[in-house]
């Protein structure tokens, strides 16, 4: 696209992602993601009720009163953004595309983090490392994240999953909430997830669109791969073939599920025809109820 319809299509997700997170999702990310600790912050008379163990006892030998010690969450985190954009990324039966919704939910997230005064990076990935943008506040910041998803053009295709989390853990030494956003088309990362899961607070986003998970049975019908380019022609009034597809689609989401409960990550499912507000609210409330 060209930079005009570039800057109108960020526009109109800063102007819809910004009203949910200001309405909803705000209050939603904070209570879901604590500071890294408590900081000092000031003294003040003892009240009935106050823990004693927060008493400040040099102070209260000079005023011969008791003062007890006030701390404040230490809010700065710092938020990365892993995005898988190889070409099934590219995929979409319904009105958007999974990269458009990979967009939406970034914007979202990045500007929850914002408003928490918190920094946000991205990692985008295919078959390699694409781009890596360093984590920084505010408000420009975060719109040139949303450019770069948008108007992104790979120079992979195939997806390594693998090497972005290797890289992730290389590049970003202190801890961090991390969304890894992929539809997980990929094999051969089980042991460095679980590497990266005890360094960092790693979410899995699950991006699936309805013809990945059911198939129409409207006969021979011609497929390409996105990611290698293979045609292919099959016949979708077959039963074997109907058995076979939902096999393997049970199959690889109750292997991915146990993948990360055993790592201890956190998921959220994401439809491409359904609103991803639902599901990312009961994310952030499961996360609060943790707390």
């Amino acid at each position: 696209m060209d930079t005009k319809e570039l800057l109108k299509q960020v526009r109109r997700i800063e102007i819809k992602t910004k009203g949910l997170v200001n309405e909803v999702f705000s209050g939603e990310y904070h209570s879901a993601f604590k500071g890294r600790g408590m900081e000092f912050a000031e003294v003040r008379e003892y009240q009935p009720g106050d823990d004693i163990r927060t008493i400040d006892w040099n102070v209260t030998a000079r005023f011969n009163h008791p003062f007890v010690k006030v701390f404040e969450e230490e809010r700065e985190l710092v938020v990365m953004l892993l995005i898988d954009m190889s070409g099934s990324l590219g995929f979409g039966s319904a009105e958007k595309r999974k990269q458009r919704i990979a967009a939406e939910l970034s914007s979202i997230l990045a500007f929850s983090a914002m408003k928490n005064n918190d920094k946000v990076g991205l990692i985008l990935f295919t078959d390699r490392i694409e781009r890596f943008v360093p984590p920084k506040k505010g408000r420009s910041h975060v719109l040139r994240i949303i450019r770069e998803i948008l108007s992104f053009v790979p120079e992979g295709k195939g997806t390594d999953i693998k090497s972005a989390l290797e890289y992730f853990n290389g590049i970003i030494k202190k801890r961090s909430i991390s969304f890894l956003v992929s539809d997980f088309i990929d094999d051969d990362y089980d042991k460095i997830i679980k590497v990266v899961s005890r360094k960092h607070d790693l979410i899995g986003v699950i991006l699936e669109d309805e013809r990945e998970t059911s198939l129409p049975e409207i006969g021979l019908t011609k497929f390409k791969d996105l990611e290698t380019g293979e045609i292919r022609y099959i016949d979708l009034s077959n039963g074997s073939v109907q058995d076979y597809f939902n096999k393997v689609v049970n199959k690889r989401r109750s292997e991915l599920q146990r993948l990360f409960r055993l790592s201890g990550i956190d998921s959220i499912r994401i439809n491409t025809k359904e609103s991803y507000i639902k599901p990312l609210v009961q994310f952030f409330k499961k996360r609060e109820s943790k707390l």
